[in-house]
């Protein structure tokens, strides 16, 4: 029997070893991963960099507290600050932590100003913001927080698109707006460029801040280093996590100076946020995913991906709805049982993930090959000729 707690759901499968966009099953089976860990791995399984550098700084130091300077999150927050609109980085160890962390930093601010009433936060209904008690209520999930009451307090909601009910949502105590900049788990739904901009102009105009949650798609994920790029806006504040590791815990706030000067001293803390060893693969995850060359041909091998994507959906109109996302954030949209659909393309050595609105999830490594998406797109024509 197993002894671990019976809250995952998990297929009957395990893996002993992987190797760029290929896992390995105990049993073994060579399988095509284009879950990596939920956009987790953006350089695939056992990258040699990432490897090399790991097992360097193994040897030197793991971890010491934050009460004392760690030169590796240093390193790593200029670069990050570097490369974006950040004047301040704050390192954590996950999404969830780094969006509580964010939204300590909307409700901080305000207080700081002497605006104490302002705390609470505007958000898309049925969003996805992590599982930590804040996060699920802030994610407007009823399914999510069923059973967690009483509620945590200081979260409003909206419909995704309603523009209307934003505004009219919008009053005197609400400190920001937080979004994705696209919505991973509830279905892969991009908020257009257009949007982005109205939603900074909104913010500007009545004087509350603008969070973009970048967890999922945030790090090159998309093409560009952060997916809020293309739309030529600056948030105030951005939670990272996953990509940025390459499959090591760190999560990370991104802020800009206005906000960051509430974070003094005590106001928040993290045992394991910036560890040495996290903070020197973070370096070298940087150093890859940051380059022009590297983001342009991420950009290059998703379009080539997408138009494959497309041409199945024209090919089987009946089963795949809709080809969404953007970069290396993929979702298909099929008409019927979508478990069933994730189960046979498992069969044929193809792993993907589900999100909301019966979308299977595709989130291959970002140094995917072009011939693995040419294997992906012959077991998806396989599959969709038999289904």
């Amino acid at each position: 029997m197993s002894y671990l707690a019976k809250n995952y759901n998990r297929k009957k499968i395990s893996f002993n070893r992987g190797k760029g966009s290929f896992l390995f099953s105990n049993n073994g089976k060579k399988y095509l991963d284009f879950v990596q860990g939920i956009a987790v791995n953006s350089l695939g399984h056992a990258h040699p960099k990432l490897i090399k550098i790991l097992n360097k700084q193994s040897k030197k130091l793991w971890h010491v507290s934050n009460a004392f300077i760690i030169p590796e999150g240093e390193q790593l927050a200029k670069k990050i600050a570097k490369k974006t609109f950040a004047d301040f980085i704050m390192f954590q160890n996950s999404g969830a932590e780094a969006t509580e962390a964010a939204i300590k930093v909307a409700k901080r601010y305000f207080y700081s100003i002497g605006k104490p009433h302002k705390n609470r936060i505007l958000c898309i209904k049925n969003s996805f913001h992590g599982r930590t008690l804040a996060a699920i209520y802030a994610s407007g999930s009823k399914k999510m927080t069923e059973g967690f009451g009483p509620r945590v307090v200081g979260f409003d909601h909206f419909k995704f698109g309603d523009h209307k009910d934003l505004k009219k949502k919008i009053n005197k105590n609400t400190a920001a707006i937080m979004v994705e900049t696209i919505m991973g788990e509830s279905g892969i739904k991009v908020i257009p460029d257009w949007c982005l901009k109205g939603l900074r102009r909104l913010c500007d105009k009545k004087k509350i801040l603008l969070i973009l949650d970048e967890v999922q798609c945030g790090i090159g994920r998309t093409g560009d280093f952060f997916a809020f790029e293309k739309s030529k806006i600056k948030p105030d504040i951005v939670p990272i996590a996953k990509g940025i590791g390459g499959g090591f815990p760190i999560g990370a706030v991104l802020m800009n100076k206005k906000v960051a000067s509430a974070m003094t001293s005590g106001t928040h803390g993290s045992t394991f946020g910036g560890n040495p060893l996290a903070m020197k693969v973070g370096n070298e995850v940087m150093d890859i995913i940051s380059k022009k060359s590297f983001l342009n041909k991420v950009k290059k091998h998703s379009k080539y991906f997408h138009n494959k994507l497309i041409k199945i959906k024209q090919k089987y109109p009946k089963i795949i709805k809709e080809v969404r996302g953007r970069g290396f954030l993929i979702g298909l949209q099929v008409y019927n049982d979508q478990i069933g659909f994730i189960k046979k393309l498992m069969d044929n050595r193809l792993l993907t993930i589900k999100a909301s609105e019966n979308v299977i999830r595709i989130l291959p490594p970002l140094n995917v090959r072009k011939s693995e998406i040419d294997e992906a797109i012959k077991i998806l024509n396989k599959v969709c000729s038999t289904y």
